[in-house]
């Protein structure tokens, strides 16, 4: 890993409010976005708990990653981030406060593009202080239960992500693959509308254990087995589409601004996060080096 550039680091130029129900929990929940100062970083504030508890979005406060996101520890935790924090990451927005009234981000229509919008609304603003660009010069990867997740050289300076999406025979979502090079403009065109999507009999599941009772199949992409219930798709690769915004929003976690060619295969976030791990040792690795030798060098 070594350092490619420098940028002025990013934040909101205005607070802006966000509300929707909570996916998991049918509660009502209010988001607010402040400007944070430079070097901050992203950080959830729980405004309804005593002492407005506040959780950095970082992988090392990842607490659980069943079918989603979930950050901070016991009551002081929120879920449901991989959404807001792809739009973010996405954006690259590097400073944000994300004060929140209850234990999930709103699941809006189970995309990034809601929190996009709102983001964009206030306009982006450039900061004084600078943020390293940090490139890949050798592959790394983490794999588990026949899924990988890798991210491998490139000459170019952009991050690019591949995801092949193979639920195997008989399901009813096809084999599908998406390649997106990760800009602000493209992911907010080509990736921030893509919403969550799950199988009927999962979603029956998580219905039984007594979750999700406000969603419905037109608040997200339901497949039964003639396809999408009481919905359309918005692209025809739309699931894959989603799991590389899922993936932008773990990754956003490391605190890198990336450069590389990351490539998943049937990876989730149990793995996404475990790369944004890897990814923060090999750059503590590389940070303790003198600082002549951290531009490219062998990691």
């Amino acid at each position: 890993m070594f350092k490619l550039s420098q940028r002025r680091q990013r934040t909101i130029a205005r607070p802006v409010c966000i509300s929707g129900v909570g996916f998991i929990t049918g509660t009502d929940v209010l988001v607010r976005f402040r400007p944070a100062e430079p070097d901050t970083g992203l950080h959830f504030v729980r405004n309804d708990l005593p002492g407005r508890p506040v959780i950095p979005a970082d992988a090392e406060h990842v607490c659980d990653t069943k079918r989603r996101t979930t950050l901070g520890s016991g009551a002081k935790s929120v879920t449901l981030v991989e959404h807001c924090l792809a739009a973010l990451g996405g954006l690259r927005i590097d400073n944000c406060r994300i004060e929140i009234d209850g234990p999930e981000l709103p699941g809006l229509d189970g995309s990034s593009a809601g929190y996009v919008e709102a983001l964009l609304s206030v306009g982006i603003e450039p900061q004084s202080a600078r943020k390293t660009t940090w490139s890949i010069d050798r592959p790394l990867c983490v794999r588990a239960g026949g899924a990988t997740l890798s991210v491998h050289p490139t000459n170019d300076d952009e991050l690019k992500i591949s995801y092949l999406l193979n639920y195997g025979p008989g399901s009813p979502i096809d084999r599908q693959t998406h390649t997106q090079v990760v800009t602000p403009g493209d992911f907010a065109n080509d990736i921030a509308p893509c919403r969550t999507f799950l199988l009927q009999a999962e979603a029956m599941t998580i219905r039984a254990g007594g979750m999700a009772m406000r969603a419905t199949a037109r608040d997200l992409l339901v497949f039964g087995p003639r396809g999408v219930i009481e919905n359309e798709l918005r692209f025809a690769n739309e699931p894959a589409r989603h799991k590389v915004l899922d993936l932008i929003g773990d990754l956003a976690l490391c605190g890198l601004d990336l450069r590389g060619h990351v490539v998943a295969y049937r990876s989730g976030h149990p793995l996404n996060v475990e790369l944004s791990r890897a990814l923060i040792a090999r750059h503590a690795e590389v940070a303790a080096r003198p600082a002549r030798n951290l531009f490219r060098v062998a990691a």
